[in-house]
C-alpha cells in the first residue's frame, strides 16, 4: 500500500512539475516579466524593428547548416532537436523551439541564457561545435527575437528573390564575382538578404565562394552553375567563362554537298552555334557519307548498315541522299522493332514474377503503337487510363510494373514528367517545387488502383499522409487538390498532363530523344527537371518541345529535325580548342552501343547469331519483349534488367566483365571462324586475304580500310597466299575489329 502511494505521489509531483513550466512558459510567451514590460511594449510599437520569425530567423538556420540534412534537418533531427529540411516548416520549427521539452530551449527571463543561443555559441555543450559568434549578427537577432517575446510572427511573406548576376559572361576567370541576393515582399519592402544566402557551387572543384563575403572564383573555365538559396526560393546562377581565349571565326555553315540547304533546321543550329559563339569552341567538321549513314542507321534502327547499303550510298551522287535516307529509315520495319524497344525501357516493361504473357502484349501493344504513328500524348493517355485483364490489355501493365501507389507516382513523374518527385515523400524537396501535398497527393490518385491480373479501379483507397497522419488528398502535382466527389482522378491527371500547355509533358520525352540521337540530353539526368537543374541550351528545349505538340506529338517528325540538322552531323573527330566539350556538341559525341545493339551488330558482322532463351534462331536481341530472357551475350554485355530505370546505368558501357569478355572469351572467340560464318564463307569462296579484309571493314565500321589500315594488313598478311593459310590472322583482324573503340562505339 505504501509502495503505490509512494508511487502516487510521484507521478503527482511531477504532473504538477511539468504544469507548471507549461503554465510558466505560457505566460511568459504572454506577458513576459515586468523587468522587460516596458522594453517589449517599446519594441511591439516598432514593427520595423521586430524580428520576424519566418523571414528574419529562418534564414539564419539554413545560412548556418542547423536545418541541413546533415544537421537538425535530417529525418530523425540531431540531440533531441529536429528541424524542417531547410525551413520548409516554419511553423513546426517554432513549436519544436518555443514548445518543446517544457520550454527549456527559450529563456524569457534571460534571453542571453537560452539554449538557442548558448549551444551554436558553444557556451555549452553542442553537438555542432561552434556555429555563431557570440556577438555576432545571428545571435544578436536570436537575443532580439526572444527579448520580444518569442513570438511567431509573419509581418510579411517572400514574393521573390532577385539575384545578380544571374547569368554572366566571364571574359577574365581570374577576377572575383561579386554575387548579390534581394529579397522582395508582400508588403512593398526589399531587403538586401546577401549575407544570410548561402550559396553553393554545383562543382566545387570549379568555383570557390566565400561565404562570408559571397564572392566567388573560378578555378577553370566552362559553364558552371550556382544555387542560391534563400527560405523557400532557390534560384540557379550560370556563369560562363569561355574555354578559347580568341573569339571563333570558322563556324560557318555546313558543306552544302551533304544536303541541299532547304533541309537545314536553323533553329537547333542557331541555338547551337550560339553558345559554341559564346564559349569561344569552333566547331568540328561535317562528317563524311560513310560516317552518317553508320550514325544514323544505328541511331534510327538499331542496326549496322549492310555492305551493300554501305557501297550504294557512297555511290550515290544525290545532294539529297541524306534526307532520303533518314526517311526510308524512319518508315522502316527496323525502326519500328528498335524504338519499341527504346520505348520499351522507358516503360521497363519486363516479365515481373514471371508474368510473361502480361509482358507479351504490352510488348505487342507498344509496337502497333509505334508503327502506326500514334502521337506520344495518345500512348501515356493510354497506359494511365488504362483497366482490364492485363493478360489481355497490354497498357493495363503499366498497373503492375512496380509495387504501390507511391511507387506507381514516382515512376509516372520520372517517366511523364522528367521530375523526381520522390524527394518529396519525406520533406518538401529542397532544390524544386515539389512538395510532400505533391507527392502523397498524387500516390492518392493511384492508391484506387486494383494492381492484380484485372487492373481496375476500387471503391475505396488511401494514402496516408506522413506529415499530417490523415488521408492525403488527391492532387495534381504543382496545380490543384481535386474535388472530393472525383471518383476516379486519373482522367483528370492524364488532361493536365497531356494539354499543350503543360510544362513538363512535351519537353520530358524531346529531351530523351535529343539524348538517343546527340549522347546527352540538352537536361541531365533527364528524369531530373527543375528550375535548379538548368538545361544547357533552353531555348533549344522550348523550341523542340513547341514543335512537338504543334505537330500532333509525333515522335518520328522529331527525331527527323534531329538528324537533318548540321548539329547532329559533325564529326566525332574533336578540334584541339574543343577536345574538352562534352556538353555543348562543338563534335559529335561517342555513344557506346546498348548491349542489345552490340549484341546484334557482333551477331551480323560475324554472320552467326545467337541464341536467346527458347526463341527460334536468328531472333534479333532488339526484339526481345522480355528483358531475362537466357542469354550469355546480354548478360556479359550488361544489360538492363528494367526492374529501375535503365537510363542512367553505367554497367553496360564500362563493365569491367563486358571488357574481358571482348578481349578473351568465347562471346567472340568461339564464333568467329566457325563452319558458316561470315569469314567461313568467304574463304570458301576463295576471296583474297586483302578482299575479306575490306569486306570486315565494310560489314563492321562501314568504310573501307585506309591508306594506313591497308600498309598495315598488308605487313601482316601474305597477300600472295590463300586465305585458308592466312586463317589465323585473319581470325585475329576480324577481332581487332569487334573490339576496337570505333566498332563498339556509334560515332
Amino acid at each position: 500500500m505504501k509502495a503505490i502511494q509512494s508511487t502516487l505521489i510521484t507521478l503527482t509531483l511531477t504532473a504538477l512539475l511539468f504544469l507548471y513550466g507549461y503554465v510558466y512558459q505560457n505566460i511568459s510567451l504572454a506577458n513576459n516579466d515586468q523587468t522587460n514590460f516596458d522594453t517589449l511594449k517599446q519594441n511591439i510599437a516598432k514593427p520595423s524593428d521586430r524580428v520576424d520569425f519566418e523571414n528574419d530567423l529562418i534564414p539564419i538556420f539554413t545560412k548556418f547548416g542547423c536545418n541541413a540534412g546533415a544537421c537538425h534537418g535530417s529525418a530523425a533531427g540531431r540531440g533531441e532537436f529536429k528541424l524542417s529540411l531547410f525551413g520548409g516548416n516554419p511553423q513546426s520549427d517554432y513549436e519544436t523551439m518555443v514548445r518543446q521539452l517544457a520550454g527549456r530551449r527559450i529563456n524569457l527571463m534571460h534571453p542571453k541564457q537560452s539554449l538557442v543561443i548558448l549551444k551554436p555559441t558553444a557556451q555549452t555543450s553542442h553537438g555542432g561545435g561552434h556555429v555563431l559568434d557570440e556577438n555576432g549578427e545571428a545571435a544578436q537577432l536570436l537575443h532580439d527575437w526572444i527579448q520580444q517575446g518569442a513570438r511567431y510572427e509573419t509581418l510579411r511573406q517572400l514574393e521573390r528573390v532577385e539575384i545578380s548576376p544571374q547569368k554572366q559572361v566571364i571574359a577574365n576567370p581570374a577576377n572575383p564575382i561579386q554575387l548579390s541576393a534581394n529579397a522582395h515582399f508582400s508588403d512593398g519592402t526589399m531587403k538586401d538578404v546577401t549575407r544570410w544566402t548561402v550559396f553553393t557551387p554545383e562543382d566545387t572543384s570549379a568555383i570557390e565562394i566565400d561565404a562570408a563575403t559571397a564572392v566567388a572564383k573560378l578555378h577553370r573555365r566552362g559553364r558552371h552553375i550556382i544555387l542560391a538559396r534563400y527560405l523557400t526560393e532557390v534560384v540557379p546562377i550560370e556563369l560562363i567563362a569561355p574555354l578559347n581565349e580568341t573569339p571563333i571565326k570558322n563556324n560557318q555553315k555546313r558543306d552544302e554537298t551533304h544536303i541541299s540547304s532547304g533541309t537545314v533546321d536553323t533553329s537547333i543550329d542557331s541555338e547551337i552555334l550560339k553558345l559554341l559563339s559564346t564559349l569561344r569552341l569552333p566547331v568540328s567538321p561535317a562528317a563524311d557519307d560513310a560516317t552518317f549513314l553508320r550514325r544514323v542507321t544505328l541511331d534510327l534502327t538499331g542496326r549496322l548498315p549492310t555492305p551493300d547499303a554501305v557501297t550504294a550510298f557512297l555511290a550515290d551522287s544525290d545532294t539529297d541522299k541524306r534526307k532520303t535516307l533518314v526517311d526510308t529509315l524512319l518508315q522502316s520495319d527496323e525502326f519500328n522493332e528498335y524504338w519499341t524497344l527504346q520505348l520499351a525501357k522507358l516503360l521497363r516493361i519486363g516479365a515481373r514474377d514471371r508474368n510473361t504473357q502480361g509482358a507479351f502484349v504490352y510488348h505487342q501493344w507498344l509496337s502497333e503503337q509505334i508503327r502506326e504513328g500514334v502521337g506520344y500524348d495518345q500512348v501515356a493517355r493510354s497506359v494511365i487510363l488504362a483497366i482490364g485483364d492485363s493478360h489481355e490489355v497490354g497498357p493495363a501493365n503499366f498497373y503492375r510494373t512496380v509495387d504501390g501507389p507511391r511507387e506507381q507516382a514516382e515512376f509516372m513523374s520520372e517517366l511523364f514528367m522528367g521530375a523526381r518527385l520522390r524527394c518529396a515523400n519525406c520533406h518538401n524537396h529542397p532544390l524544386d517545387k515539389w512538395t510532400q501535398d505533391d507527392y502523397h497527393g498524387l500516390a492518392a490518385i493511384f492508391a484506387k488502383m486494383e494492381t492484380e491480373q484485372v487492373v481496375k479501379v476500387k471503391q475505396s483507397g488511401e494514402i496516408i499522409h506522413p506529415a499530417t497522419r490523415e488521408k492525403a488528398a488527391p492532387r495534381i502535382p504543382g496545380d490543384q487538390f481535386l474535388p472530393t466527389n472525383v471518383a476516379d482522378g486519373r482522367l483528370e491527371l492524364v488532361d493536365w498532363l497531356t494539354s499543350a500547355d503543360n510544362p513538363y509533358f512535351a519537353k520530358a520525352i524531346v529531351n530523351r530523344l535529343w539524348k538517343a540521337m546527340m549522347g546527352r540530353g540538352l537536361v541531365e539526368p533527364v528524369d531530373d527537371f527543375r528550375s535548379t537543374n538548368p538545361a544547357t541550351h533552353p531555348e533549344l528545349l522550348t523550341t523542340l518541345a513547341a514543335d512537338f505538340v504543334a505537330h500532333g506529338y509525333d515522335l518520328r517528325r522529331t527525331l527527323k529535325r534531329i538528324t537533318l540538322s548540321e548539329t547532329y552531323e559533325r564529326s566525332s573527330n574533336a578540334l584541339p580548342q574543343n577536345k574538352a566539350d562534352d556538353r555543348f556538341y562543338s563534335h559529335a559525341l561517342q555513344k557506346p552501343l546498348a548491349p542489345e545493339v552490340l549484341a546484334d551488330a557482333i551477331s551480323d558482322v560475324l554472320g552467326v547469331p545467337d541464341i536467346y532463351g527458347d526463341q527460334p534462331e536468328g531472333t534479333r536481341a532488339i526484339s526481345l519483349f522480355n528483358p531475362n530472357t537466357e542469354s550469355d551475350a546480354l548478360d556479359i554485355l550488361g544489360r538492363c534488367s528494367r526492374e529501375t530505370s535503365c537510363e542512367n546505368s553505367t554497367e553496360a558501357t564500362d563493365g569491367l566483365q563486358r571488357k574481358l569478355h571482348l578481349f578473351n572469351g568465347d562471346l567472340l572467340n568461339a564464333r568467329i571462324g566457325v563452319p558458316n560464318s561470315r569469314l567461313d564463307k568467304l574463304m570458301s569462296d576463295g576471296k583474297s586475304p586483302m578482299e575479306i579484309v575490306n569486306e570486315f571493314y565494310l560489314a563492321a565500321l562501314s568504310r573501307q580500310p585506309t591508306d594506313k589500315e591497308q600498309q598495315f594488313w598488308k605487313q601482316h598478311i601474305d597477300i600472295e597466299a590463300s586465305a585458308n593459310s592466312q586463317r589465323a590472322v585473319l581470325e585475329d583482324m576480324v577481332w581487332s575489329l569487334l573490339t576496337c573503340s570505333e566498332f563498339v562505339t556509334n560515332h
